[in-house]
């Protein structure tokens, strides 16, 4: 995810997209920062939360409670233009990923974070930019690198845009640790 679109992913989601939590924006100064021009022209390095970067989370405790990507599971997943089922607001709009159902983001009329509240279902890809988001982890979640996510990821892509959506191969993934970069560790 680009910090373009991570920033735009974090205007619907339904968490705070401003403050800095450890483990959600990268703070390791330099990846990512951008460079602006502060008081008295003198010129400082942006990073993490203030250059837009959020860090994805590469696996999450909640995933047990998604049902299995069967056949008839993701036949449950509505197309992305669909409304709130709730206000039936047509934007801003994110399916639960436990239930299928479409609610509204914080922006709009606060259903799906309610929807969480009310029933613990954490786990939500949002219609606008098909980012998944935990409100359990408080978090993103890597569809790249947590494959329980991508069959519904993949149909959520396939109904918006008409065809697959580009996944990293499997080789550049280290499915040890759950991190970028590696190769599988060797048993």
């Amino acid at each position: 995810m680009s910090s373009s679109s991570s920033a735009a992913a974090g205007a619907g989601s339904g968490e705070p997209s401003s403050t800095s939590r450890p483990g959600k924006e990268r703070e390791d100064g330099g990846d990512g920062g951008g460079r602006k021009e502060g008081e008295g022209g003198a010129d400082f390095d942006l990073a993490g939360a203030a250059a837009g970067w959020v860090e994805a989370r590469t696996s999450c405790p909640h995933l047990p409670a998604m049902p299995a990507a069967s056949a008839d599971d993701l036949a449950r997943v509505p197309p992305p233009d669909s409304p709130c089922s709730r206000c039936h607001h047509p934007a801003e709009n994110w399916l639960c990923l436990i239930c299928k159902d479409v609610l509204c983001s914080r922006f709009i009329n606060k259903h799906m974070l309610y929807h969480y509240q009310d029933t613990g279902h954490c786990l939500a890809l949002s219609f606008s930019d098909l980012s998944i988001w935990c409100f359990a982890c408080d978090s993103y979640l890597d569809v790249q690198s947590i494959l329980e996510l991508r069959p519904v990821y993949e149909v959520a892509h396939l109904m918006k845009f008409g065809q697959r959506p580009p996944f990293r191969s499997l080789d550049v993934l280290d499915l040890s640790s759950g991190q970028n970069g590696g190769s599988p560790s060797q048993s």
